[in-house]
């Protein structure tokens, strides 16, 4: 479906988003990411030496597990009957007998090394700059030595399927260098008749099973001007030319979840060469434009302008990025959020596209064998933030590849649901990887006891749909999920007290409490965020069964006999939401995870316009947590504010994240940002860039299916003037918005005409739109773009 901005791709040539640097990455963290979804790379931009480091998302370690414990219903009544009898601590000791192994680990292929002959002439730093261009999505290095300046660039191709880098000199045969490839894994490498390097993945010391990788790398250098030679040892000397063309090519023996690697029949190195062979008539100018055109056409839907200058700011694009974050706290640069932001949505294009895996826990950038947390998608928050700003920020295509691995843990998850807790559908737990892993992670209760990962995925199939309103999306591949999903949950729920049906055992995510005889516990019954992520997921089926005509279905007509029966969110004596089914004491109340809050965001079951008395217990809530916590916390806690209505405290949010982490003291740290404005938990964790985007467009716009509200959480002293342009509000309605002095001034709405999406008898749409006090009405027939003004009114049509 080719969408997305206001009648088209929004594009504003004036808008120049760069992240800049004046000086080679000295960390990790300030080398600039390139990717395509499937392959990334590291650009550390050394002047005498250059690395890419290089990630494929499918090499992973481990092969496909059993993901059950036929001894855990014996476990699971134990745990119960110790909760049942009010035995806290006791059923969180017993319920280590629930835990499981540990999950894969997120690899790396290696590295691209380049070491320059430049050694003549001394080099002026004067002259250096490195930036990544996020609206070309491209990488580019300059710098001069002596009279010579040098250029590189580079980009990750997703038509192309490769990583492509250029070196340039200005003065003609000035350009001289050695490039070659390794890695910290077992390889070999040669260089092949068509002087090309290959690596590939050797044995591993220990003979066991993994997964096989490939890397070719093809040079191409300016006609009849330099030399190639291979030297000893598989690198290539290139002397004497003008420029150099690095074209990369990976690819790994992965097939699928339930392959080993063993079985596999892929062969990587004759892969990664029919990548390179299918290209070898493109020029440069070819590949760059064709990785334009694919990149540009998601990226350009959105635009975003809270400082609305007139022309480009001069200023911001000589200053690096890292002395902005420094300086954001006083200046409060409005610019510097909306490069963030749309950073943000940068990032998700290159790390998740049709067809390749979901973005893990550092989308598909890594430089480590042994990744902090193993790099695992985790379940519990960290991957369903990754793709909050897929819909809103209009990238639904890139949400396409958690779809999928939601269906290979469907398949798991239902054997660890048959064996573990004896019942029907299917079930995933805290933590994942490359391989589906839906049985609990290894160690204590309080991480790994936490068996509705699966259903808080599944709230993503509900809401792609109400964005996109894709009824065969919803038809072929939702409601199949959701009908398994709700099979475990109706038969996890088991009687209670006062005739409710609660979860038991039940924890709240990562989150510890005090029992009533003081004892440190994590295990009880019906923790809040429990029973709303079931009532989301209920509602969600409910809805879809519905609008697909199975509304009479006998499931379903369990869950809505369940539905009335799910505990009531509560207040507690103190006046905030209560996170446990019992007021129980909290020992750490600024504890990261706000998983009670699941109701207000990013679910729907607390809002302003409906539930008043617990939205003020939100409020309650949330000042109780405080500022501090990792950044995917500054940036969860910023989201839940604008539901409130609240832009002060969302702005104070937003501008807590802007705080320059230092890589060799980042243990001093809590949250905030790198130099590359990759976020920090610290370490990097790339859910907080992702959450970042999505909580400034809840602050300008927020919908259902049947509402539109504008500027809900603008902070008008802050932003008292600017535009935001092609955000999607629910119901397939592309919005952009401008205000001016901190008020409303017009809007635009559109709705897509296509009838592959919808019912063929819907030709128009009808949404309410409400701003401050006011509301309107307004049909509106598909494929037509409508303006309104200030007041509401209807202006024109285009």
């Amino acid at each position: 479906m080719e969408d997305e901005g206001v009648g088209g791709v929004v594009e504003d040539e004036k808008k120049v988003l760069k992240v800049i640097s004046k000086e080679e990455a000295k960390y990790w963290t300030d080398a600039f990411p390139i990717g395509n979804g499937r392959l990334g790379g590291m650009i550390w931009a050394g002047v005498y030496s250059e690395t890419i480091n290089l990630n494929d998302d499918t090499l992973w370690t481990g092969s496909p597990g059993n993901y059950t414990n036929p001894d855990a219903p014996k476990a699971l009544s134990e745990v119960r009957k110790l909760v049942d009898d009010g035995n806290y601590a006791e059923a969180t000791t017993a319920a280590v007998k629930l835990s499981g192994e540990p999950s894969a680990a997120y690899q790396l292929v290696g590295d691209i090394n380049l070491e320059f002959d430049n050694t003549a002439a001394a080099y002026d730093a004067t002259t250096y700059q490195r930036e990544l261009d996020l609206n070309t999505a491209t990488v580019k290095v300059g710098y001069s030595i002596g009279e010579v300046e040098f250029t590189r660039e580079y980009f990750a191709s997703f038509p192309d399927q490769l990583i492509v880098s250029k070196v340039s000199a200005n003065k003609s045969g000035s350009l001289s260098f050695t490039v070659s490839l390794n890695s910290q894994l077992p390889h070999r490498s040669s260089v092949n008749a068509q002087n090309q390097i290959v690596m590939e993945r050797a044995e591993n010391d220990d003979n066991s099973e993994s997964i096989k990788f490939s890397a070719i790398l093809d040079l191409r250098i300016s006609d009849g001007i330099g030399t190639i030679t291979v030297t000893e040892d598989n690198k290539i000397k290139v002397v004497g030319c003008d420029w150099g063309v690095i074209l990369l090519a990976a690819s790994s023996s992965f097939e699928s979840p339930f392959a080993k690697p063993s079985d596999s029949t892929k062969n990587p190195t004759s892969e990664a060469l029919n990548t390179l062979n299918s290209v070898k008539d493109f020029s440069y100018e070819q590949l760059y434009t064709r990785h334009l055109d694919d990149y540009q056409k998601l990226f350009h839907r959105v635009s975003i302008d809270l400082s609305k200058t007139d022309s480009e700011d001069v200023t911001e694009n000589m200053v690096a990025t890292s002395e902005r974050v420094k300086s954001f706290k006083t200046d409060e640069d409005p610019s510097l959020i909306e490069l963030l932001f749309q950073y943000g949505r940068y990032l998700l294009i290159s790390c998740s596209r049709p067809g390749t895996q979901p973005a893990n826990l550092q989308g598909i950038w890594n430089d480590k064998v042994t990744p902090p947390w193993d790099g695992a998608p985790h379940l519990n928050i960290n991957l369903q933030m990754n793709y909050w700003p897929s819909l809103s920020c209009n990238l639904h295509e890139c949400q396409e590849p958690l779809f999928d691995y939601i269906e290979s843990l469907s398949v798991n998850g239902t054997k660890t649901a048959t064996v573990n807790y004896e019942t029907n559908g299917w079930v995933a737990h805290q933590v994942s990887d490359i391989w589906a892993k839906t049985s609990p992670d290894r160690g204590e209760a309080v991480w790994a006891l936490w068996p509705m990962g699966g259903a808080w995925l599944c709230t993503h199939l509900w809401e792609h749909y109400t964005y996109t309103m894709n009824k065969d999306f919803l038809a072929t591949k939702a409601y199949p999920l959701l009908e398994g999903c709700v099979s475990f949950l109706l038969d996890w729920l088991i009687e209670g007290k006062e005739g409710f049906l609660q979860t038991n055992p039940s924890t709240s995510p990562e989150h510890m409490f005090t029992t009533p005889d003081g004892k440190p516990a994590s295990v009880s019954y019906s923790t809040t965020m429990d029973v709303l992520i079931i009532q989301e997921v209920f509602f969600a089926v409910v809805s879809a069964a519905q609008v697909l005509g199975k509304g009479e279905d006998d499931l379903i007509k369990k869950v809505v006999e369940a539905q009335g029966r799910l505990e009531p969110t509560k207040i507690g004596k103190d006046g905030s939401i209560m996170e446990w089914a019992e007021d129980f004491e909290d020992p750490d109340v600024h504890h990261r995870h706000i998983s009670h809050l699941f109701g207000l965001f990013p679910g729907h079951t607390i809002t302003v316009d409906k539930t008043p008395d617990l939205c003020t217990a939100a409020d309650v809530t949330l000042n109780k947590r405080g500022e501090e916590g990792p950044g995917w916390s500054t940036t969860w806690k910023a989201a839940s504010w604008a539901r409130l209505h609240n832009s002060d405290h969302a702005y104070r949010m937003v501008k807590h994240l802007f705080d320059l982490v230092d890589p060799e003291n980042e243990a001093n740290y809590e949250g905030g940002l790198y130099s590359n404005l990759f976020t920090a938990h610290p370490p990097f964790q790339i859910d907080g860039n992702f959450g970042f985007s999505a909580a400034i467009a809840e602050m300008v716009i927020q919908s259902t299916v049947n509402d539109i509200y504008l500027l809900p959480a603008l902070p008008r002293d802050k932003w008292g003037s600017g535009s935001v342009k092609g955000l999607k509000a629910r119901g397939n309605v592309t919005v952009s918005v401008s205000w001016n002095d901190g008020g409303l001034n017009e809007f635009k709405l559109w709705s897509p005409n296509d009838n592959n999406l919808e019912a063929v008898e819907s030709e128009s749409v009808t949404r309410t739109i409400h701003y401050d006090e006011m509301s309107v009405v307004a049909k509106m027939l598909k494929g037509t773009v409508y303006t309104f003004d200030k007041e509401l009114q209807f202006i024109k049509t285009d």
